[in-house]
């Protein structure tokens, strides 16, 4: 609402320029906050992906902070142009729900998942396991938003949060999983296949 406030008064004072400028920026964050609706009717084993986005690696870590043991990550990059609204991939409980600070750095570095701020969500499944869920800031995003809270009951495809302009998701999961995607593969939230065990 400000932009077209905004447009409206630079084109009443004759700035048809900035006027459209600031239309076509509003325009932009409406597009960026946009909220389609996704559903996945599969088998309820099936981890589905958190965010929009590109993969960039699939790997094997230990991340403690998740659980012990290794785990299968999923890295999903977001452009500006993607939805950033995120979702949760797994039926369960959450067990954790915590807000790392850090820097702002590109989010495809190597390093952004170490340094950046970040807020990560492990979930623990019905049949014991865990499965994180690491939102991370990138170079624009100046705020990461979940929704979650430590002991809440969750389902699959629910609102779990949002990073504002530009940043990563990493999906993390046991290391016994069959993983379904591949680098290079196009996510969409609520509905593309991950993984599954």
């Amino acid at each position: 609402m400000p932009f077209v406030l905004l447009a409206a008064g630079l084109f009443f004072y004759r700035q048809p320029t900035w006027a459209f400028a600031m239309a076509l920026l509003g325009f932009g964050v409406l597009l960026f906050f946009r909220d389609p609706h996704r559903a996945f009717e599969g088998p309820p084993e099936v981890v589905i992906a958190a965010a929009d986005g590109v993969v960039t690696k699939v790997d094997i870590i230990e991340d403690p902070a998740v659980g012990p043991g290794r785990h299968q990550r999923v890295v999903t990059f977001l452009s500006a142009f993607d939805v950033h609204v995120q979702r949760v991939p797994v039926d369960g409980q959450v067990v954790t729900a915590g807000l790392r600070p850090g820097r702002k750095v590109a989010a495809f570095r190597e390093d952004a998942g170490e340094v950046n701020e970040s807020f990560l969500s492990v979930i623990k499944r019905p049949d014991g396991t865990l499965v994180g869920i690491r939102q991370i800031a990138g170079l624009m995003a100046r705020r990461v938003v979940c929704y979650l809270e430590a002991g809440q009951a969750v389902r699959r495809g629910e609102h779990l949060g949002l990073i504002k302009f530009g940043s990563r998701v990493d999906l993390l999961f046991p290391e016994s999983y069959d993983v379904l995607v591949n680098k290079g593969d196009r996510m969409r939230n609520g509905e593309t296949q991950v993984a599954r065990p």
